[in-house]
């Protein structure tokens, strides 16, 4: 068990599980985009763990920019996503990948479509780490999975409760 502010989580997702996860993104991105330069967008701040391991991964070249989003107020989506960092990259005719961290209900990814909807890129794809098939409402298609997970809050590698536990390695979940 552990206390993460005033809410209790136990170990969900060990590091090795989620190191295969981002090794198996990376590997079949690679082998659909052999050739290509593609740029990869992190969704910031959830992902930057998950970045981080993947750019190792990835073995050919690449950039990477990063944007952040909000959407989460203590363990509970609010609805509305807000762009608070943006892209100062050229997009035209780019093949660009979106990293995200984890996707729910699908309100992020479906802002991050919007925003590049208008930049005349090349090939769009999504690539998660975390995928809550249950609670997903958008018809948004999303390219790469690392692991499909219940409709529960979790935290560490990157993911935040209020602000904590970014900095575990593990994945732990909300204890009831």
């Amino acid at each position: 068990m552990l206390q993460v502010g005033d809410k209790h989580f136990e170990p969900y997702i060990n590091k090795v599980q989620i190191q295969k996860a981002v090794e198996n993104i990376a590997i079949a991105i690679e082998k659909d985009l052999a050739g290509e330069t593609p740029l990869f967008i992190g969704v910031l701040n959830g992902s930057f763990m998950f970045c981080a391991d993947f750019m190792k991964a990835y073995t050919s070249e690449c950039e990477i920019s990063f944007v952040k989003m909000a959407s989460y107020e203590k363990t509970t989506s609010t609805g509305n996503v807000n762009q608070l960092l943006g892209l100062n990259e050229d997009l035209k005719g780019r093949t660009v990948v979106v990293l995200e961290d984890i996707v729910d209900t699908g309100n992020t990814l479906e802002k991050i479509y919007e925003i590049l909807e208008t930049e005349n890129i090349k090939t769009l794809k999504i690539a998660t780490l975390f995928f809550k098939p249950s609670v997903f409402d958008k018809d948004l298609k999303i390219d790469y999975v690392g692991m499909e997970i219940p409709d529960e809050f979790i935290l560490g590698y990157g993911l935040d409760y209020d602000g904590l536990g970014r900095n575990l390695s593990d994945i732990y979940k909300l204890s009831n």
